[in-house]
């Protein structure tokens, strides 16, 4: 049997929801994969009630959540035998999304060294006229073996 790369895992699931993520926390953000190629991904969301705040905007930390998880899917299209660890997260805002409200998240890795990597993820609305907020991360290579997909 052939085993998939972990890209070919991501890119089975454009235009569908990625349900192969290792991240509970992923799964219940229930992204939908957009693109995907070695080191960048887009995922598109829809904004649920439980992922706002009291007036009904995107949560900043659910905000901030969906580009960890963003940066984290593009180091897995890298299909690298161990996982990165996530060093720093900035995050700015700059316009609010509100429930019902689609977003796409877009990431790009800036800088890639033996130890170290340093990745983008914009989220924008829907027809990408909007930015949202961009986030940039630093990510450590840890010693942590993925298990194999299928």
């Amino acid at each position: 049997m052939e085993t998939k790369t972990r890209l070919q895992v991501l890119q089975d699931h454009i235009n569908r929801e990625f349900t192969a993520s290792p991240s509970p926390f992923m799964l219940w953000m229930r992204p939908i994969v957009l693109a995907a190629e070695e080191g960048t991904v887009t995922f598109k969301y829809m904004i649920r009630e439980e992922m706002s705040n009291p007036i009904q905007s995107l949560h900043g930390g659910v905000t901030a959540a969906i580009a960890d998880d963003c940066i984290g899917a593009t180091m897995f299209s890298l299909n690298e035998e161990t996982f990165y660890t996530t060093i720093n997260l900035v995050v700015d805002y700059f316009a609010p999304a509100h429930v019902g409200d689609t977003i796409l998240a877009k990431t790009l890795i800036i800088k890639k060294g033996r130890q170290m990597v340093n990745a983008q993820c914009e989220i924008w609305n829907a027809d990408q006229t909007r930015l949202i907020a961009r986030a940039t991360s630093n990510l450590f290579k840890t010693n942590v073996v993925k298990k194999v997909l299928s």
